[in-house]
């Protein structure tokens, strides 16, 4: 299955790219309830292992991405 395409409008992040399309390996995208919690992605061995749990939003703008690492 091919890749598909992730559009972001965060320009600062580390993972943004040209087109504003998302570069980044794998993406969590979470519900705007959990959005203060730290998935400590970097430091897994697997991406996201903490984020192992199901949750519903009836729309769009009731979830986040925890992706996002600012631009060094």
């Amino acid at each position: 299955m091919a890749n598909p395409i992730v559009k972001c409008n965060v320009a600062n992040c580390a993972f943004w790219g040209e087109g504003n399309r998302c570069q980044a390996e794998s993406i969590l995208v979470e519900i705007d309830s959990h959005a203060d919690r730290d998935y400590h992605m970097e430091a897994s061995d697997e991406p996201y292992a903490d984020a192992l749990h199901r949750d519903a939003a009836d729309k769009s703008a009731e979830t986040c991405c925890h992706t996002f690492r600012p631009k060094k």
